[in-house]
């Protein structure tokens, strides 16, 4: 199989990770790149470990044996503060939003890392604080409106459906201005409508703001239709790497995950 490069320049290469947890081994010897610009799916059924691939990657997980290399600087661990700092951005399988907050406040929460003020500044209104509130508006104002969320901007995210959830969490990401961003299975739980208003929205961030994409997904439908390159695991395991239509035609991964019911 390819690995989907297609001349592209690496963006994060991951090598040989290992995971575990106690004497449960969670990821084996793992190995794959991820190309500046694309959207990279990571699939396989249920507990093959991709979801520890995503918090390796952020530094939820730190792995016992390799390595990853980030727009060129190699780490054997990181934290999810500095995997931030450096540009990568995260979406959870479990929402992670702010219950009793609006929209246009979780939204402003993905700001914080940007914000050059003191609390003294803040407290007292003075200095950087008025303008760099009035620039993170600004900005958390454009994913609103990108996002079609205006409508319901001033709502309290508990009382929104799951789907608009979702599609908030995305917001909030995106705030923060990633360079690559993990989206973790970010349409499951949609109705067909909103896994095709989703499925829209990633490919836009992708394409429209030149983020690169990481993403784990079980509608195969959406995985080939939209993404560039896939990875496949099971039981911890890489078993496929290539283009869509590579992985779709691979008898490993047909046996492991396509064409078997899990």
């Amino acid at each position: 199989m390819s690995n989907g490069a297609n001349g592209k320049e690496p963006h994060m290469i991951i090598e040989n990770i290992d995971l575990a947890f106690g004497g449960t081994k969670a990821i084996t010897d793992i190995s794959f790149t991820v190309y500046k610009g694309e959207i990279c799916a990571v699939i396989g059924p249920n507990g093959a470990g991709k979801s520890s691939m995503l918090n390796v990657i952020n530094g939820v997980y730190i792995p016992q044996k390799g390595s990853i290399t980030f727009e060129g600087k190699k780490f054997s661990k990181m934290k999810p503060h500095s995997a931030a700092v450096m540009g990568i951005g995260r979406t959870f399988q479990n929402i992670a939003l702010f219950s009793g907050m609006s929209v246009v406040e979780n939204i402003m929460t993905g700001r914080n890392l940007m914000m050059k003020s003191t609390w003294i500044e803040n407290a007292l209104g003075i200095g950087r604080c008025k303008r760099e509130e009035i620039e993170h508006r600004e900005a958390c104002e454009e994913i609103i409106e990108f996002l079609g969320l205006q409508s319901i901007r001033k709502t309290q995210v508990s009382a929104l459906s799951y789907g608009l959830q979702k599609r908030v969490e995305l917001g909030r990401a995106l705030a923060a201005e990633p360079k690559m961003l993990l989206l973790d299975e970010p349409i499951a739980g949609m109705n067909i409508d909103e896994k095709l208003d989703m499925a829209c929205f990633i490919q836009e961030v992708n394409y429209n703001r030149g983020t690169t994409i990481v993403l784990i997904e079980h509608d195969m439908g959406v995985v080939m239709d939209i993404s560039d390159h896939v990875v496949v695991m099971d039981y911890g395991a890489k078993i496929g790497d290539g283009t869509p239509e590579e992985v779709k035609n691979d008898q490993k991964v047909i046996d492991a995950y396509l064409g078997v019911s899990h």
